[in-house]
């Protein structure tokens, strides 16, 4: 993998990895933010500049791929780079998560 990608993405926005992580389905942007709306309960919600913006970028860094067009709406999957992307971030937080748990300051 490009280094270059690799410090641009990790570590990732919220944004970002909620696209990431909804695309692994194919799907457009709309149905992208009510999925992030309803999985956070509201707290995060991604507005269509943001999610237009952030779909562009990742399209022309090779991590999500335009599959087709329905209804006027772009439909877009994860790429095997994207994929490789997302599952470092997950070990990333999951990392994070473990380290939050006190196992290092309280010895457990």
């Amino acid at each position: 993998m490009e280094e270059k990608i690799k410090r641009v993405y990790i570590p990732m926005t919220e944004t970002g990895f909620y696209i990431l992580y909804c695309l692994q389905v194919e799907m457009h942007g709309y149905s992208i933010g009510q999925i992030v709306k309803e999985m956070t309960g509201g707290e995060i919600i991604i507005s269509p500049g943001t999610m237009y913006g952030t779909l562009s970028k990742m399209e022309k860094d090779g991590l999500i791929r335009f599959v087709r067009e329905e209804d006027k709406r772009k439909r877009y999957i994860i790429t095997p780079l994207g994929q490789e992307i997302l599952e470092m971030e997950q070990k990333r937080i999951e990392r994070l998560y473990r380290n939050s748990k006190g196992e290092f300051i309280h010895g457990k």
